[in-house]
């Protein structure tokens, strides 16, 4: 789930901008399409600015905001008959037809992400290592470890450990994991999800099982150890803004 901002003029949701959006579980923020709604925007993942009806002024914002010096992926929204006159010196990182489907949409999204997210890591070697109490998650390497022991995890597993490790405490739904982690074209029931958390579970052995804990009627949760003391959290905290302000 990544934060969102669309930046339009027209007087209608982001379902209307872009129908394929509202089937996706992203956090979606609009603004006005205009230089100034950009100084008390709020911090995103990426920025959708509306093309459909005034192409030049869409194109004239893309390269106000790369003039900032953000780094925040730009997805140029347009019509099939704008595709015509887009240019790659416009500022945006690519360009999405409003009447794209959901998996399309969602496969820009990740990849204009995940490029910056690339991008910063090369610069940070640290970036891509999750630390949450005793585990420790190398997305690099595609190895995870409790202690000093290694865990020896499958693609899944390693993929469900490290997206809850990277949000400790915050509860998500098996239909949540399923699109962060299987992908949104996965048609497998949320049965999948319990399995995986079962293996995961016993892998992490029983002084270590209670990490993925339950919510009842709801779903997973990363529980951070009662050992690890606010103090510290706020430390590791403050690290990550400081490291990610720099590649702003």
């Amino acid at each position: 789930m990544s934060d969102l901002l669309l930046l339009t003029n027209a007087l209608q949701p982001s379902a209307e901008v872009i129908p394929g959006l509202a089937l996706l579980g992203h956090q979606v923020k609009i603004l006005p399409a205009e230089g100034s709604a950009l100084l008390e925007a709020p911090d995103s993942d990426l920025l959708l600015v509306d093309g459909r009806q005034d192409l030049a002024h869409a194109r004239d914002l893309c390269r106000l905001i790369r003039t900032t010096g953000t780094e925040v992926p730009i997805l140029l929204i347009t019509t099939e008959g704008g595709l015509a006159v887009v240019a790659h010196d416009w500022g945006m990182d690519d360009v999405v037809l409003h009447t794209c489907g959901p998996a399309e949409l969602e496969a820009r999204i990740k990849l204009a992400i995940g490029r910056l997210t690339a991008r910063r890591e090369a610069d940070d070697p640290e970036a891509h290592v999750i630390r949450s109490g005793d585990v420790v998650v190398d997305d690099a390497t595609y190895t995870a470890k409790i202690g000093r022991r290694p865990l020896d995890l499958t693609f899944k597993e390693f993929e469900l450990l490290k997206f809850l490790a990277q949000h400790p405490g915050r509860v998500f739904t098996r239909q949540q994991l399923l699109q962060e982690v299987w992908g949104y074209d996965y048609f497998g029931g949320t049965r999948t999800v319990d399995v995986h958390v079962r293996r995961l579970r016993a892998k992490l052995g029983p002084e270590n099982e209670t990490l993925i804990g339950t919510v009842r009627n709801v779903g997973y949760r990363f529980v951070v150890p009662a050992k690890e003391s606010a103090a510290e959290a706020d430390s590791r905290a403050t690290e990550k803004a400081e490291r990610a302000s720099l590649h702003r």
